[in-house]
């Protein structure tokens, strides 16, 4: 596990090409989504969905904005506080040591293709997921594959390719503007 943390630790930022896939738990279809994801250490995050609905989730680290274009909505959400791999997302995002915030294990006979898979077990009570699962390529130790089960027995499976690591994304691509029309609703609006 130090060696795949130390490559871990080594990747400031990174993007990449995915399939998503959700099944069981609330919803009983199982759907694949596909789109582009933006990571840069610590916490920030973008996934843009193009596939077959266009939406895009943006965090700079401390808030979570939701955009969904057809319906002209962004809700806006303050992160929790604590900090810590909470959802998977955070834990892309550098919220997270392998041994320090997780029980981690190698599954045998798993199919990892070129590479291993570790099943992390988050050690705090209030992560919205039971189990994250990596698949890491051999070759480079980089997340080919990352699964989560949700505490209703959902499983979330997102599927990286086209991978490119340490490029210099800049901190502003991490920002949301909204653009004319676009109704933002926030936590403060939710209470009233």
């Amino acid at each position: 596990m130090s060696r795949l943390q130390a490559r871990y630790d080594a990747i400031g930022d990174f993007s990449a090409d995915f399939a998503h896939s959700y099944a069981g738990g609330v919803l009983q279809a199982a759907d694949v989504e596909r789109g582009t994801v933006h990571v840069k250490k610590p916490g920030r995050w973008r996934f843009d969905y193009t596939h077959p609905e266009i939406k895009r989730f943006i965090s700079d680290g401390r808030t979570v904005v939701s955009y969904f274009p057809a319906d002209r909505q962004a809700i806006v959400s303050d992160l929790p506080p604590g900090g810590g791999p909470a959802t998977p997302a955070s834990f892309l995002a550098g919220d997270g040591d392998l041994t320090r915030d997780f029980h981690a294990r190698y599954v045998s006979g798993a199919p990892a293709d070129t590479g291993w898979v570790v099943e992390l077990i988050p050690r705090v009570a209030d992560a919205d997921y039971e189990t994250l699962t990596l698949a890491i390529d051999a070759a480079d130790l980089a997340i080919r594959r990352m699964s989560a089960v949700d505490l209703q027995g959902g499983v979330s499976t997102y599927i990286f390719s086209n991978l490119q690591q340490n490029q210099g994304i800049a901190d502003r691509f991490f920002e949301f503007d909204a653009p004319r029309g676009v109704e933002v609703v926030t936590d403060e609006s939710w209470a009233r």
